[in-house]
């Protein structure tokens, strides 16, 4: 038989577009923001990108690889954490982070997909993991290796979950009046904890 269906599950046309691969991420990250984890599927994501499931099989493996891969790009501004307190005064580095992170959140357009990893996360202990995988490993860890005191992993894990909380309180949650004090006062009063966690000794 010739045609397309000779080909090899799995393998792309020649002709295939060079941008198949974003437009299947984008379908990802847009159909585990509507649905979360559990109700995506592959074939979900195929047909939201306009392609046949065997190609995003091909492109990124299981569900699990796929929300992987849409998370860390999703993910990426806040990735940029550990830049932010690069060569900054040690007594500035709580502001400069909390400043940061939070900036990510009040951001509509990161914060939506952030939004997104955060409920499949806290619903489904496989996109958990593949969320403290990625954390672990691409933010955690950076901000670690600038702290130069004991236990710089349980002092950078102590800032994240600061933050993260706080995140959770105000954008998820949205208890009040959290949800809707003004950024600079919550900087103000989150800034000094976090900077303990990180450089108290």
């Amino acid at each position: 038989m010739t045609g397309t269906t000779s080909r090899r599950r799995g393998r792309p046309p020649r002709t295939e577009s060079a941008g198949t691969r974003e437009r299947i991420l984008a379908a990802a990250r847009e159909e585990f923001s509507e649905r979360g984890y559990e109700k995506t599927s592959v074939r979900g994501i195929a047909k939201a990108a306009g392609v046949d499931s065997a190609l995003v099989h091909h492109y990124f493996g299981t569900k699990e690889q796929i929300f992987e891969a849409s998370i860390e790009v999703a993910f990426a501004p806040a990735l940029e954490a550990p830049g932010v307190i690069t060569d900054v005064p040690l007594t500035e580095v709580g502001e400069r982070l909390t400043r940061f992170v939070l900036g990510v959140w009040e951001n509509p357009t990161t914060r939506t997909p952030l939004l997104a990893i955060l409920r499949s996360a806290v619903n489904n202990e496989t996109a958990a993991a593949v969320f403290r995988r990625l954390v672990a490993s691409q933010l955690l860890r950076r901000v670690a290796a600038q702290v130069d005191l004991p236990d710089p992993e349980l002092r950078a894990e102590l800032a994240a979950a600061q933050l993260v909380g706080t995140a959770m309180m105000r954008y998820v949650i949205k208890l009040e009046p959290l949800a809707s004090a003004d950024l600079e006062q919550i900087i103000a009063r989150v800034a000094p904890v976090v900077q303990r966690h990180l450089t108290q000794p």
